[in-house]
């Protein structure tokens, strides 16, 4: 109550005497008239503040008084008595000090000069100690595991002279404090630093400054870290050996609040990976739908916590995958004409056939032909006693697997029955 009281009084000299004081800025030799009457030692009055002091003395009411001079010392440097400012009315009774140095010790003489420029002997010295540096806020601290951001509290400052918090900031790797921000008003005591990195140690402190532009010494230091980026998942694995698609697995984040996946798939492991899908926390498995056979596709996955951050993609290994590839082209082996038929023999060349689609062009013409599909065909021999004499047929054949995957077309092979001698002598 007692610091509330001086620091309103002190408020109150500022107003009253701002407009009749003068700052002397060279020492000035005085010219003393024994006979005037000296101010009183045990009228003057010291009010002190942090980096001000308050002067109240009794006036000396004669009428060739024309004002005071103030003059003060540093004792806490051993400096000499030397004016520092000049009153310029007789009836003026106070006076603010200012620019002074935090805890440190002053002596004031006050003398009173006349109209003729004519001074009385200095009243004796009266000594006063500034106050202390003001402290900053009692109590800070950072709360981490934000995501990019740290959220700064503090306890508002007891002093109802502050004006506002100067927040510096730090980082383990900085030599300096920055200031981050200004907040106004004592009894706002939040600030959320914001577009941070993940994973990071920022360091702060906090200044108060008053409403006459006191700072105070800095509040303890405090330091928080950014939320990191959730874990990667633990295993993917990507299949090679099933038809139209491709199935993706992989473990769990061991992150806790992971809530989904978002899956990147590009066509070379240096390629560009777009994101094609995205599973929930609880699905572990993705089937990537592909019509073409034997496409190959890599694949990357990372995780999103609840708060959106996203683990980063450049640190995952692409994993291959692929579509199940066609089944290997068989091999004709025999081609030839056997009585009044045509017969193949041919040789598996996969393990995954299962049956064969055998295509018979007939030439109808010189420039026209017609193909006929015969499908599942099974074993390694076909027989073909539809053919006319004197036609040329082409044969091709396609492997089939257990999944209906076709195989690539085997070159052709052009068989002709001969005409029997009557019909050429028709002919």
């Amino acid at each position: 109550m007692g610091k509330l009281v001086k620091s309103l009084l002190l408020v109150g000299l500022i107003l009253l005497i701002s407009g009749c004081e003068k700052q002397l800025t060279t020492p000035i030799k005085p010219k003393i008239d024994e006979s005037l009457p000296v101010v009183e030692s045990a009228s003057i009055r010291t009010i002190p503040d942090i980096n001000a002091v308050a002067l109240e003395w009794k006036a000396i009411d004669i009428a060739q008084a024309e004002g005071y001079y103030i003059i003060r010392a540093n004792v806490q440097e051993g400096g000499k008595f030397q004016r520092v400012a000049t009153v310029k009315n007789k009836y003026a009774t106070h006076y603010l000090d200012k620019d002074l140095m935090s805890n440190s010790k002053y002596a004031y003489k006050i003398s009173m000069f006349t109209k003729d420029d004519m001074e009385s002997r200095a009243s004796g010295s009266v000594e006063v100690l500034t106050l202390p540096t003001l402290e900053s806020v009692s109590f800070v601290q950072a709360i981490s595991e934000l995501p990019r951001q740290i959220k700064i509290l503090w306890r508002p400052h007891s002093n109802p002279r502050v004006k506002s918090y100067i927040i510096e900031k730090t980082t383990p790797v900085k030599s300096k404090w920055e200031k981050l921000a200004v907040v106004k008003d004592r009894y706002n005591v939040e600030y959320i630093d914001d577009d941070l990195g993940d994973n990071e140690i920022y360091i702060y402190r906090i200044i108060v400054e008053t409403f006459d532009g006191i700072i105070s010494n800095p509040s303890a230091i405090v330091s928080a870290t950014t939320k990191p980026l959730p874990l990667q998942i633990s295993k993917l694995e990507a299949t090679r050996d099933l038809p139209k698609k491709i199935q993706l697995s992989w473990g769990p984040s061991k992150t806790p609040d992971v809530v989904e996946y978002n899956i990147y798939r590009a066509s070379s492991a240096n390629g560009f990976f777009s994101k094609i899908a995205k599973a929930k926390a609880d699905h572990n498995r993705f089937d990537d739908n592909i019509q073409e056979d034997g496409e190959i596709y890599f694949y990357k996955i990372t995780t999103v916590d609840k708060d959106g951050l996203e683990s980063n993609i450049k640190q995952v290994t692409p994993v291959m995958g692929s579509t199940l590839a066609k089944p290997n082209v068989p091999q004709i082996t025999l081609s030839q004409i056997q009585g009044n038929k045509v017969i193949l023999n041919w040789v598996s060349t996969d393990d995954r056939t299962v049956s064969y689609n055998i295509y018979k062009t007939t030439k109808t013409s010189f420039v026209s032909s017609k193909e006929k599909l015969i499908p599942n065909v099974q074993g390694l021999r076909f027989e073909d006693p539809d053919v006319v004499r004197g036609v040329e047929y082409n044969y091709t054949l396609q492997a089939v697997d257990t999944y209906g995957l076709i195989s690539d077309k085997t070159q052709e092979v052009s068989i002709k029955l001969p005409k029997l001698a009557q019909e050429v002598q028709q002919n």
